[in-house]
């Protein structure tokens, strides 16, 4: 399948300016190329048939028809590729000059598109030369062929609605009313056709403005810049190429030689993000639609696909995310705390990487509300499952902490319990397991009740996503401050509170990043942790590439799983990716109901399975579809 994946390129051509045939010829050559990688969408520079920089030479009549035949030439390489082709040059159309772009496929000219604000602020196409194009359109005679003329157009893939093309020639990025008014009009893939100067800074405002207009538009941008063969009387072009989709940037082209990039664009997904978010309607009526189709076989994704889509790969950017992330976490428990008049905090303590953060954030919201460590109440409950590592583990945390720490074994009042409901001791059931964790709960309540105090949840977003959590046990709690953090990301907040420690903890939390982890409700086989919860349920680093295409993006399973083919290839085959998927997509289903009774808890970005905010999912929904969806992927994997 496709998956809504296009291919797509942004090439600058060498040019000698004036030179309509050499520059027909170098698009050309860009043509075969594309075509031979399987490009469906290839954007040329501004004026690349003549050269940007012709000046006064624009007003010549043998330049113009030079381009014309330039145009032809170009059109003519076309023929019989599926590809879609937008080329600059200028048009003389009665008596007036316009910056143009031809939209070309398969030997025809689909549309023509002028420029509709030139300005004398752009050295390269001032109004000194270009007239304002006119955004209604109209049918002329170029070429031998009647085309559409005019700004207002569209050109859509009619076996892939999703690929809507607009076309904005002398793209002026201080101007936004092109870009908004293709992508107003429906357009997912915008496609800019400049003639920017290499000056110093420009590279990087210009990277500012397509990030902004493409995430604030749901879009993809396509910008290619003239570069390497035009003028230098006053000004060097920069050749600048750039991809960007929904404010992340795909491919870039720097370096002032004539060069391209080829990426892919996700055109499905852009879609469903301008369904899910729903900030405009489309006035597609408005504009005039040129159709074409495209071979739509699945492609080989050359886009890089982030194993950990959860963390940033840029350090610095992580460093920084992970203080805001423990900010905001802070700050919610803050406002819980001094909204029920609470002064102390209650956190049970396990050894592990949830309680542990969730400890952090206590201390954070502590000391930022002026209270002293003391009053926040550590407890750790001991019992069949608890292991030395594990125990003295959360003993140093607190220690290193400066917090008050309570050992609760509940071994006694457990096994009480199971006498209550006979229930023999060797029976490792379910029940066995979750009489622990309720037991837990139990005591951290009711000494939350017997002093005054608050609980805080140390479950994480990944164990709720997968329902790995006891209903009414660990499940529950007073504020959830883990409840909108992944397992990836509890663990790399953790290893950075490391960073920022003193010796002593800093050993410690490093200790407890290194433990597997586990909820330890079954006893320790030779004093190790006999209950790995990867093992059991799959790697939380699949899981949380899965809850995030799955929350973020709502891709059905196929192409979850191709793009964790593309992310975890090298490290997990096709079968287990699609084993622990099955995993997930069933327990994700059946265990809605434990989320639609989650405490408060603060959202931290754009995934969150908050019944309030974020995942509003029936809690009886059937698996069906998806998991016809899965065997069918299986039954591919086991013919290969």
């Amino acid at each position: 399948m496709n998956h809504g994946f296009i291919k797509v390129a942004a090439v600058s051509t060498p040019v000698r300016v004036a030179d309509c045939v050499y520059n027909a010829d170098q698009a050309v050559q860009a043509i075969k190329n594309a075509d031979a990688q399987g490009i469906h969408v290839l954007c040329l520079q501004e004026l690349g048939l003549t050269g940007a920089t012709c000046g006064d030479l624009f007003a010549h009549n043998t330049l113009l028809e030079g381009s014309k035949n330039a145009l032809r030439t170009v059109r003519t390489a076309t023929c019989n590729r599926q590809m879609v082709v937008i080329c600059g040059f200028p048009l003389n159309l009665e008596g007036s000059l316009y910056n143009c772009a031809a939209v070309l496929y398969e030997g025809k000219i689909l549309g023509i598109v002028p420029q509709i604000q030139p300005s004398d602020l752009d050295p390269f196409s001032p109004s000194r030369y270009f007239a304002a194009g006119p955004t209604s359109v109209t049918d002329i005679q170029l070429l031998s062929q009647h085309v559409p003329f005019g700004a207002n157009q569209l050109f859509r893939c009619e076996n892939l609605p999703s690929l809507t093309i607009a076309c904005t020639p002398g793209a002026q990025l201080d101007v936004p009313h092109p870009f908004a008014q293709g992508a107003l009009a429906g357009a997912t893939v915008l496609c800019s056709l400049a003639a920017d100067g290499a000056w110093v800074g420009a590279a990087d405002y210009r990277r500012t403005i397509l990030k902004a207009r493409s995430a604030q538009l749901r879009c993809a941008a396509i910008y290619s810049s003239a570069g390497e063969g035009e003028s230098t009387t006053d000004n060097v072009l920069s050749g600048h190429c750039m991809v960007w989709e929904n404010g992340k940037l795909l491919a870039e082209h720097t370096a002032l030689t004539a060069g391209g990039i080829v990426t892919e664009i996700d055109v499905a997904g852009l879609c469903f993000e301008r369904r899910k978010t729903a900030l405009y309607e489309a006035n597609s009526y408005m504009h005039h639609m040129n159709l074409f189709s495209l071979p739509l076989e699945e492609i080989k994704l050359t886009r890089h696909i982030s194993p950990n889509p959860f963390i940033p790969a840029d350090s610095n950017t992580c460093h920084s995310q992970c203080a805001d992330i423990l900010d905001v976490q802070s700050m919610g428990l803050q406002k819980r705390l001094t909204h029920t008049c609470c002064e102390k905090i209650i956190v049970g303590l396990s050894g592990g990487l949830d309680s542990t953060l969730a400890l952090l954030v206590c201390v954070r919201a502590m000391d930022a509300l002026g209270h002293s460590r003391d009053n926040i109440i550590g407890i750790t409950m001991p019992c069949f499952g608890t292991t030395a590592r594990t125990k003295d583990n959360a003993i140093e945390l607190a220690q290193a902490l400066d917090i008050t720490l309570k050992t609760i074994p509940i071994t006694a009042s457990v096994r009480q319990h199971f006498n209550d409901i006979s229930l023999d001791e060797n029976d490792h059931c379910v029940a066995y397991e979750n009489a622990q964790a309720r037991e837990r709960t139990q005591v951290l309540m009711d000494v939350a009740n017997q002093i005054g105090a608050l609980v805080v949840g140390t479950g994480d977003m990944s164990e709720l996503a997968l329902g790995w959590a006891t209903y009414n046990g660990d499940h529950m709690s007073m504020y959830g401050v883990n409840a909108s953090v992944p397992k990836t990301l509890v663990r790399y907040l953790v290893q950075y509170e490391a960073t920022l420690a003193d010796e002593d903890l800093r050993d410690v939390l490093l200790d407890i990043v290194a433990t597997p982890v586990s909820p330890e409700l079954l006893p320790p086989t030779g004093g190790s942790i006999s209950q790995k919860t990867e093992d059991l349920v799959g790697p939380y680093e699949l899981h949380d590439f899965f809850l995030y295409y799955t929350l973020r993006w709502n891709f059905q399973p196929a192409k979850i799983f191709r793009l964790a083919h593309c992310a975890w290839g090298g490290v997990y085959d096709d079968a287990t990716i699609c084993k622990w998927l099955r995993v997930f997509f069933s327990r994700f289903f059946s265990q809605q109901f434990k989320r639609s009774c989650l405490p408060d808890g603060p959202s931290l970005g754009t995934v969150t399975i908050s019944p309030r905010r974020g995942l509003q999912m029936p809690s009886d929904a059937c698996f069906t579809l998806w998991r016809q969806e899965l065997d069918t992927i299986e039954s591919h994997i086991s013919n290969v």
